[in-house]
């Protein structure tokens, strides 16, 4: 997609949202079925015709390595988003890259999941997001494309941001 393609796209969607602001919220939703059989839980992918990812147990935490792990799934998310956002946002910059990858790289003690130490946290500690481009525009517009992919990336910010989160009990 080009430059010009790209707004024409969004152009009418920025209006929608600048003119009725309660438009540009949106409910996003995921729900697995969970697989007590095999420990995991299987997640459709709606916009890939409901085909499923099975998750379940990390090696480190007593899984076979059949089944994705959730905590790859999530560096993949952030991956996923990041990598797009930077694509919407070089191609809103008129910007010409050849080539662009994403690397997400996560800490993650099992010691915690596992219920061996108390005081180890459970989950990722650290993730590292790196950016690798192949283009010959300047350092400084470069910065500037990764300083706006963290700025709109809905999953890094999620991330990073102080995000509510609850959970509860439905009734069967």
């Amino acid at each position: 997609m080009d430059q010009q393609t790209l707004k024409a796209v969004q152009a009418p969607v920025k209006q929608l949202y600048q003119s009725h602001p309660a438009a540009g919220l949106v409910v996003l939703e995921a729900a697995g079925e969970v697989d007590f059989e095999r420990i995991g839980c299987r997640v459709p992918l709606l916009a890939n015709n409901g085909r499923q990812i099975i998750a379940g147990l990390h090696p480190a935490a007593g899984g076979n390595g059949t089944a994705a792990c959730s905590g790859e799934m999530l560096l993949q998310a952030l991956v996923s988003c990041a990598g797009t956002t930077l694509a919407a946002v070089a191609t809103s910059m008129g910007l010409t890259i050849q080539s662009a990858t994403v690397k997400a790289t996560g800490k993650m003690d099992f010691r915690g999941t596992m219920g061996v130490s108390r005081e180890t946290p459970v989950g990722l500690t650290e993730i590292q997001v790196q950016f690798q481009l192949q283009t010959a525009i300047p350092q400084e517009t470069i910065l500037k494309l990764v300083q706006l992919t963290e700025r709109y990336c809905v999953v890094l910010r999620t991330l990073t941001d102080d995000t509510k989160l609850s959970c509860s009990i439905l009734d069967p």
